[in-house]
């Protein structure tokens, strides 16, 4: 039996809109000093789904992709325990002014200001080691020191910073295609003096009472919606159930055992959420044969100077490094690779 996605009518709106909707992906040749990019239509893909498409492209064998692996069941009384947090007035954040230009978005080009940087083995293992060490997850470090990375560029550097983090439902949700948009997301607001254990905690709690599952039914409900009504709700910043200043996604472990051989599948590779005018920035993580990657972009109508994204990467990378070095009982230089 054919399943509807519940996605992809929210992603068709977003491009009669104008938005672009591509996922980007970037593979890091040997010798290269830029990626080469590749971008893959939210419509039809969502992350996990998008790298597995390119790499089986190049003959990679994947015949399963990562599963959900929280116990939080599946419900539709997640949604109705979750309609008062959708109905509340939206609490949105300023940006201070950003070295431009602007222009408006379109559905034809990426957004132009882009950043990324990779890791070395040595210094992706020092950060899994030190988050196990602690007690919580590389994603909840990643986004600590994200957000600490960005606030320079809030109007108000010590607001609580809005964020929406995809979760992948494979093995609890059916789609035609495992490739197919799996995704829900949870919400998770982080305040200035939070730790990185205070956002771990804050994103457990949000998949322990089902949030995700909230969010995809929220999404199944919406397909009684019209096209129109779907417009007007990503043009107003209501198609979420908050407003978030961006999409953080991280993709997670690929190939760690490096058996993925082809020289067309050889790493680094890198990857970003859309930004989109709902969530004006997108940050993305992937580590690939044990190599971690960050790729940020911005949403055009914010800037398409590359040197604002480029500032954040060079903070969040100084950030996650200066943790480091606190943490481990010695001081070990930290082996990057070039970063744009």
């Amino acid at each position: 039996m054919k399943q509807i996605d519940p996605i992809r009518p929210w992603f068709d709106a977003a491009e009669d809109l104008g938005e672009y909707i591509g996922i980007r992906f970037g593979r890091l040749a040997r010798g290269a000093d830029e990626p080469e990019w590749f971008f893959l239509p939210h419509t039809d893909y969502d992350g996990i789904g998008g790298l597995a498409h390119l790499l089986r492209e190049r003959g990679a064998h994947l015949p399963r992709l990562a599963q959900i692996k929280h116990p939080a069941p599946s419900s539709w009384l997640s949604l109705v325990a979750a309609l008062p947090k959708l109905v509340r007035p939206l609490r949105r954040v300023k940006w201070a002014p950003l070295e431009g230009p602007t222009q408006l978005s379109t559905n034809q080009n990426p957004p132009a200001a882009v950043a990324w940087h990779v890791f070395g083995e040595a210094a992706t293992m020092q950060i899994k080691r030190v988050c196990r060490k602690k007690g919580y997850t590389v994603n909840s470090f990643l986004l600590k020191h994200l957000t600490k990375a960005i606030r320079p560029s809030l109007a108000d550097e010590s607001s609580f910073v809005p964020w929406m983090l995809p979760v992948n439902l494979r093995g609890k949700v059916r789609r035609n295609s495992d490739v197919e948009n799996h995704s829900s997301y949870v919400t998770v607001n982080v305040q200035s003096y939070e730790t990185v254990k205070d956002i771990h905690a804050n994103i457990y709690s949000a998949l322990s009472r089902g949030e995700h599952w909230a969010n995809w039914f929220s999404y199944r409900a919406g397909l009684l919606l019209t096209h129109g009504i779907r417009k007007f709700l990503i043009k107003t910043e209501r198609c979420t159930s908050q407003w978030n200043i961006g999409g953080f996604s991280n993709l997670g472990d690929w190939d760690s055992e490096k058996k993925l051989d082809h020289p067309s599948c050889a790493g680094p590779w890198l990857f970003c959420p859309p930004a989109m005018c709902f969530q004006k920035m997108g940050a993305g993580c992937v580590t690939f044969q044990n190599r971690l990657s960050l790729t940020l972009q911005a949403y055009p109508a914010l800037t398409t100077n590359s040197k604002v994204p480029r500032g954040w990467m060079q903070n969040w990378v100084k950030e996650i490094e200066m943790d480091l070095v606190s943490v481990l009982s010695d001081s070990v230089a930290m082996p990057w690779a070039a970063a744009s």
